[in-house]
């Protein structure tokens, strides 16, 4: 009998999940992508792009997709797509897991502030410097468009959009980068403050050891809290044996 699993996805954990789980016979599964990336890699599976019309919606595509389990593998700080999860799981009654890969640890020289949103990293500026190396992503972009006085280095897979900061340089690139690539990009721009989310895992942290080796301050937003009472796994091999199916 086969099994269906929805794959929240968006992460490279989703990415990897979904290419084991597609492996495995007998499993059918689906990846849901927002549609921030206009351009997203090529995923193993179903792909479905695009809302669900909130908890809702997500549970009655649950429902009529004959879904047997749930995981959300999305961001950490995609908060309202982990919420209308977790209430649609309880809704259906389905088994739901949440894939979130280990956060951040300060270590010895590190310089960190940490604060709980955008809003606070902005109140913070220009106190802790003006040539802010600012990584939020660009959907966040807009709670920094007040901050006057300070300049701007964004990097960004697609051209975010306004509002923005004043005096902004816009950077196209896609990573991942090394630790030798962010610390020409902090020296070139001159940069005196890094301004990150607490994403965790590897892919993006060479940029934390560059500004240690610098000696730069880093602002670090929190993540938001999860709801209550999920299941939390922190790789794939974790999501692999919840779901019943051991080491890929």
């Amino acid at each position: 009998m086969s099994r269906h699993v929805l794959v929240l996805g968006g992460t490279t954990e989703a990415r990897e999940l979904a290419a084991a789980l597609a492996a495995r016979p007998g499993v059918r599964v689906t990846s849901s992508l927002a549609g921030h990336v206009s351009r997203p890699g090529a995923l193993e599976g179903d792909v479905r792009i695009g809302g669900f019309g909130g908890a809702p919606g997500l549970a009655d595509w649950l429902r009529e997709q004959a879904v047997d389990a749930l995981v959300d593998a999305t961001h950490p700080f995609a908060a309202g797509i982990t919420a209308n999860a977790a209430d649609a799981a309880t809704a259906t009654g389905l088994p739901l897991v949440v894939l979130r890969r280990p956060g951040w640890l300060p270590g010895a020289g590190d310089r960190w502030h940490a604060v709980a949103s955008l809003e606070a990293a902005a109140d913070l500026l220009p106190g802790l410097g003006r040539r802010v190396f600012l990584t939020t992503g660009r959907l966040g972009l807009a709670a920094f468009a007040h901050v006057e006085g300070v300049h701007f280095v964004v990097r960004s897979v697609e051209p975010p959009a306004p509002p923005m900061p004043p005096d902004v340089r816009l950077l196209p690139a896609r990573g991942p980068f090394t630790l030798a690539d962010e610390l020409a990009l902090l020296r070139e721009h001159r940069l005196d403050l890094v301004v990150t989310k607490d994403s965790g895992g590897v892919a993006t942290s060479a940029k934390l050891a560059a500004a240690r080796e610098l000696g730069l301050p880093v602002v670090l937003v929190r993540r938001p809290p999860l709801p209550a009472d999920v299941t939390v796994e922190a790789d794939v091999a974790g999501v692999l044996r919840w779901l019943g199916f051991g080491l890929p």
